[in-house]
């Protein structure tokens, strides 16, 4: 299990939220931590730690007034740690190579590929061509709904008929190198992962997929071991003492290297 730390950035802040209270009208969200400061510092710890694979997302949509000032902190993380980073939120075609110049290592996305409630394959092999497959990530996100998990998109307020199984994996991981995945239900709570998801995703585990959502204690995350078959990777955002909550981030570390 490879510790996978995010930078998650709104309203021109580094934050914490709670993953299913993101909206868009008047670009709310509900926040268990507001950072002081900017993106390159928690790059460049990342860095100092030699922690890659990590992920910037974006939280507020291209048309948001604080949209620029969100562009503005992830430059600075890029820049900080150029290669070390995967970038995701509002990704597309038109923007892709822009984020990958600017020292991203792999684009992430989601809304772009999923519209409409439905696969949209001309997106998918468009930016497959573009790209490269090792350079693709594929968010994932689900929330639970009738006991199955579907993709939800449009800063996870928008349900897909795409459920998350074996299938979906096969087919998605034809177009992209790894998956994102959080589960938006417990994303932010610090309450405990979703069980049956990790272990869903441990059973597949053919291309290296991150799971985040939950993770609160070390218990947490020996479960997410167990149940993931040791497949998964993790990243853990409101939990973390960097950003206000109780689990060392140094140990974290350490926990993951003993695998």
């Amino acid at each position: 299990m490879k510790f996978r730390p995010c930078i998650d950035i709104h309203n021109g802040k580094v934050k914490q939220i709670v993953g299913g209270s993101l909206k868009d009208e008047a670009d709310s969200a509900k926040d268990n931590f507001v950072s002081e400061l900017e993106a390159d510092f928690y790059a460049k710890l990342y860095k100092k730690y030699n922690l890659k694979d990590g992920h910037i997302i974006i939280l507020n949509p291209k048309q948001s007034e604080y949209y620029e000032e969100d562009l503005r902190q992830a430059k600075l993380a890029l820049s900080a740690y150029p290669g070390g980073l995967q970038i995701g939120g509002g990704v597309n075609a038109d923007n892709a190579k822009m984020f990958l110049d600017m020292g991203a290592d792999k684009i992430i996305v989601t809304s772009y590929v999923f519209k409409d409630g439905a696969v949209n394959y001309d997106n998918l092999k468009k930016l497959n061509d573009l790209v490269g497959k090792e350079k693709l990530v594929l968010d994932l996100s689900c929330r639970r709904k009738y006991d199955k998990y579907y993709i939800v998109t449009d800063r996870w307020q928008k349900f897909t008929d795409v459920e998350v199984n074996e299938k979906t994996l096969e087919d998605m991981s034809g177009y992209a190198g790894e998956f994102l995945i959080h589960a938006v239900d417990v994303e932010g709570k610090s309450n405990g992962i979703e069980e049956e998801l990790a272990s869903l995703l441990g059973l597949w585990g053919k291309i290296p997929i991150t799971y985040a959502g939950g993770v609160g204690s070390f218990e947490d995350l020996n479960k997410l071991k167990s149940l993931g078959n040791n497949r998964l990777d993790v990243t853990i955002g409101s939990a973390l003492d960097i950003f206000g909550g109780g689990m060392s981030f140094e140990e974290i570390i350490e926990a993951c290297k003993n695998d």
